[in-house]
């Protein structure tokens, strides 16, 4: 018996519009929910406060809102016996808001296990880079070893989520150093939660959870009432 269910479209992206994403958006099977439009600034904010992300690779842009979604609570991430030797260590270093072009280009270059190519392109690089000197809405953490950068991770922020785009490292567990200072400084600033967008087997290795996107949603409205931290940040 054939399907007559009819082929719902994703939404298309007018940048111009007001909204760009009516709230009666619901995604597909795989999380799509809107293709086109641009990386400005406009687009970008509202899209992450209606859980809503980018992710691509190649034109047109394609917007997700996943179902379930992974979460990580700061005062939730894993922290293994090993990673705990190495912070005991002070093995690296790690600043806030240092090198953050550079953090970007090699979020989108190094090579990762199970992963072919990367969707962090010159639109994607240039767009969270005028986040960041712009307003100061995207942030890194930089990772060093012997003065040299060899990990990091960066994202954006809404009231009190961090939403995570992408982390890097060219030395063992330079990145979980990463995402292990960002979790204390945000804790100490009250943040809800770390948004880690696709579930992945690394993510929940490290203490994300899955929620579903209903919740996810709920919990975003919940941070979005906290104040914004839109200012260089600074190591404590």
């Amino acid at each position: 018996m054939s399907d007559n269910t009819p082929l719902r479209l994703p939404h298309i992206v007018d940048p111009n519009a007001d909204p760009v994403f009516p709230d009666s958006l619901q995604p597909d099977g795989n999380g799509l929910i809107a293709v086109g439009g641009e990386l400005s600034q406009r687009v970008l904010v509202e899209a992450y406060s209606k859980g809503i992300f980018p992710w691509f690779n190649g034109p047109p842009i394609m917007w997700f809102s996943t179902d379930p979604r992974p979460v990580l609570y700061p005062g939730s991430l894993y922290v293994s016996k090993r990673l705990g030797r190495i912070l005991k260590q002070g093995r690296f270093e790690a600043r806030f808001d240092q090198d953050f072009e550079k953090v970007v280009f090699l979020c989108g270059t190094v090579p990762r296990a199970s992963q072919d190519g990367s969707w962090i392109d010159r639109s994607f690089f240039e767009a969270y880079t005028e986040l960041h000197y712009g307003k100061y809405i995207s942030h890194c953490v930089s990772v060093y070893r012997e003065g040299k950068l060899c990990g990091g991770l960066y994202g954006l922020t809404l009231g009190s989520v961090f939403f995570g785009e992408s982390m890097f490292s060219l030395r063992a567990n330079a990145s979980k150093v990463a995402l292990y200072r960002l979790c204390i400084w945000l804790r100490r600033r009250n943040f809800l939660m770390i948004d880690c967008q696709q579930v992945t087997s690394h993510i929940l290795s490290l203490g994300a959870v899955e929620v579903s996107r209903n919740e996810y949603l709920e919990l975003l409205r919940q941070g979005l009432e906290a104040p914004h931290h839109h200012y260089r940040w600074k190591d404590d």
